[in-house]
């Protein structure tokens, strides 16, 4: 199977329909592509990409914001049988370099604003080589095979370096589940996302889901305050909304809203985050609506979840999707064995899982490591009740949650070593209030009485993704350990 393939021709025949929709501030429309204009846009850029002389499995770095040309660009690498690399257009030339270098792409497609290395001797395409791609004679969706390569994201690694998430051509088969357990999609609706492009979530629910399924996918390109996003849900009359917890929560803080507010909204998606409870019943409280939350990583598509089949239980997560197979582990010594009801354990997903990841990008031995016989280990501590519902309990590993994207603590301490006051750091994720994290950096300085947060909050803008950043700063006479000298991170958070 080919994944764009797939997306653009498996449940719909009608090419004049609707595919998507791209409004601007106040929700006014710019653009409209039926599905046949984007099969043909698709496979337009698949063959202008033959044409520069990739061949199948070459890597394509993006660097494109949120506009059409993304997923033209995206899918059309795919439809060529092409390895697309979305990136996020926060990050910074440094760390667009890092992956560069990491993934071995042949070539970089940019929007002309997206920071890109100054010196790489791989081509760049600008805006201009971008429309003469979208005009090239279309071709035919490329042959491929499940397992072969179809995109590759990138997410923090624990060393410090981004890590390479390889993904197969089958797992768009994966998200027929998550219709059903999850979103309640139909063909008729129209589904607005709120998230970049470079993001999984964003990938499949923004994109992949409505057009698999047959339905509209409506993209905003302009200012993305909080208090924008009723009077975009109501003008483009999106059946279905899909953010972040914490986009929600400042939603109902600086917007606008009522039981009245956007009519045609079914229900709201969530993911990235946890949902708490106590969000949960102000949504539904203000607007009359639910929203229905699941989990997935970079690894894994997602697969607990609620939805219109599955009523939300305040605090749980879900339970798994149609078909997902998945457990809660304990190693013992007798092996690695199933939790009882109640007790914690890892979640882990069967390796046969179609969302599954291939590999991380030429690191065998983390593959290796992520697997405990045929299950893949996510890290997420969790438990589930008798009822079927399973129960966040944090993560096993450091990686810190900043506004749905995971971000490994060594990547953002690496990064501030280098600054010439910083003797040591440690960076951990500090709650402020139920469902509000922030990442903060505790610094052991050079000289105490020269520490100053702002000066190393500029430095850190230079070298991180917004995202990425501190949002706290605090100077410590020494970092809490352990007895044999490894940073009490978990100490941090609550103590200091």
């Amino acid at each position: 199977m080919n994944l764009a393939e797939f997306c653009l021709t498996h449940a719909h025949a009608d090419l004049s329909k609707t595919a998507l929709e791209v409004v601007g501030p106040g929700g006014a429309l710019e653009e409209t592509w039926t599905y046949g204009d984007l099969q043909q846009a698709v496979l337009s850029v698949a063959a202008g990409l033959r044409a520069r002389g990739l061949e199948a499995g070459d890597r394509v770095l993006l660097r494109i914001g949120h506009s059409s040309d993304f997923p033209l660009m995206y899918f059309g690498a795919i439809a060529g049988g092409f390895v697309p690399i979305p990136t996020s257009d926060q990050l910074t030339e440094g760390e667009v370099g890092k992956i560069l270098t990491d993934s071995g792409a042949r070539l970089v497609l940019h929007d002309g604003s997206s920071p890109v290395p100054e010196t790489t001797e791989v081509p760049l395409l600008g805006p201009g080589e971008i429309d003469d791609l979208k005009k090239a004679e279309p071709g035919e969706f490329a042959v491929t095979k499940d397992e072969d390569p179809a995109f590759l994201i990138y997410t923090s690694g624990t060393s410090g370096t981004p890590k390479g998430v390889l993904h197969a051509q089958r797992s768009a088969t994966a998200r027929l589940a998550a219709h059903v357990g999850w979103i309640g999609l139909t063909p008729g609706d129209r589904l607005l996302h709120s998230g970049a492009f470079n993001w999984s979530y964003t990938l499949t629910v923004g994109l992949m889901d409505p057009w698999i399924k047959g339905a509209t996918s409506v993209v905003y390109k302009g200012p993305r305050d909080p208090e924008v996003w009723p009077e975009i849900l109501e003008a483009s009359q999106a059946t279905l909304f899909a953010a972040v917890p914490s986009l929600y929560r400042r939603i109902l803080k600086y917007g606008d809203v009522s039981s009245a507010s956007f009519p045609a909204l079914r229900h709201g998606l969530t993911a990235g985050e946890g949902l708490s409870a106590e969000l949960h019943a102000l949504w539904r409280e203000r607007t009359g609506r639910d929203l229905y939350e699941a989990l997935g990583m970079s690894e894994v598509s997602t697969y607990l979840s609620s939805g219109p089949d599955v009523p939300v239980k305040p605090g749980a997560t879900g339970k798994p999707q149609p078909g997902r197979n998945v457990a809660l582990l304990k190693e013992t010594d007798e092996g690695i064995l199933e939790t009882e009801a109640g007790e914690t354990g890892l979640l882990c997903v069967h390796r046969d899982e179609p969302g599954l990841m291939l590999c991380y990008w030429n690191r065998p031995e983390e593959t290796r490591a992520a697997f405990k016989g045929p299950w893949f280990v996510t890290g997420d501590r969790m438990r589930k009740d008798g009822d079927g519902y399973f129960w966040y309990e944090g993560r096993a590993d450091d990686l810190m949650n900043a506004f749905g994207y995971r971000v490994a603590p060594e990547e953002v301490e690496r990064v501030l070593l280098d600054h010439p006051n910083v003797q040591e750091v440690a960076v951990t994720e500090r709650e402020m209030r139920p469902g509000v994290s922030l990442i903060a950096a505790f610094i052991v300085p050079q000289d105490l009485e020269q520490f100053d947060e702002e000066d190393l909050a500029s430095f850190a803008v230079r070298s991180l993704a917004e995202y990425k950043q501190p949002k706290i700063y605090k100077a410590l006479q020494q970092l809490p350990r352990t007895p044999t000298g490894k940073i009490r991170r978990k100490a941090l958070a609550v103590n200091c």
